[in-house]
């Protein structure tokens, strides 16, 4: 077991974290639910806000991460853009940066892998839009160098991570940690944080008004 310090207060949450402690899918899920009742839930909401600000001003959402993080990066980006196609109204205007491997890797290979993201970006952020950076670490230096472009463009930056936040913490505007030091249980709960998200971003398309869009569009 490890004491990790809360990412919304000074209290401290007990979180089971080694691997090779769990033997049993029992074990395993009932780690699952305890780092579940300690997700930070009003600050998954703040995200969500944030996501419909842009939505609302037609601003652009661009996802990226590495590996199991890569994968959720265009998962994420497939619900909001699909998902979100509902009444005829206006969609999501979101890209993961994650799926363009030509370009990817050509960066990697000209410049270095720490700019995958940053050059992407480089071209497309601009004010009005959010750099969403998901790292089950929070120290990845390719994303922690897209946060940083993003930054400097006047985006709004949003990361999603674990552990004790990483060095993605500080670059970002709002930080959803998962309060565990376990990488699965990380990335299952990465899953569902997107999912919250994209469930109420859905709820409220669902039920805008369409003079709401005009009125933000005016």
């Amino acid at each position: 077991m490890s004491t990790l310090p809360n990412p919304r207060g000074n209290d401290s949450v007990v979180s089971p974290f080694s691997t090779f402690e769990i033997a049993r899918s029992e074990a395993y899920f009932r780690a699952v639910a305890a780092v579940l009742r300690r997700l930070p839930c009003a600050l998954i909401d703040d995200v969500t806000e944030a996501l419909w600000k842009a939505y609302l001003n037609d601003g652009s959402i661009y996802v990226f991460g590495n590996g199991g993080s890569a994968a959720l990066a265009s998962h994420c980006v497939c619900d909001l853009a699909k998902g979100t196609a509902l009444n005829g109204n206006r969609r999501f205007r979101v890209l993961a940066l994650t799926d363009n491997i030509p370009l990817m890797t050509a960066w990697a290979n000209d410049s270095s892998y720490e700019d995958i993201f940053a050059e992407q970006l480089r071209t497309l952020v601009n004010k009005s839009d959010i750099a969403l950076a998901i790292s089950g670490s929070g120290n990845s230096a390719n994303v922690l160098k897209a946060l940083q472009v993003a930054r400097q463009a006047g985006a709004f930056t949003i990361g999603l991570t674990g552990f004790q936040g990483g060095k993605m913490k500080p670059l970002c505007d709002l930080c959803v940690v998962v309060p565990s030091d376990n990488m699965q249980i990380i990335e299952d709960l990465h899953v569902s944080v997107s999912h919250s998200v994209f469930t109420c971003l859905r709820n409220r398309i669902c039920n805008v008004a369409p003079e709401e869009l005009l009125r933000h569009h005016a």
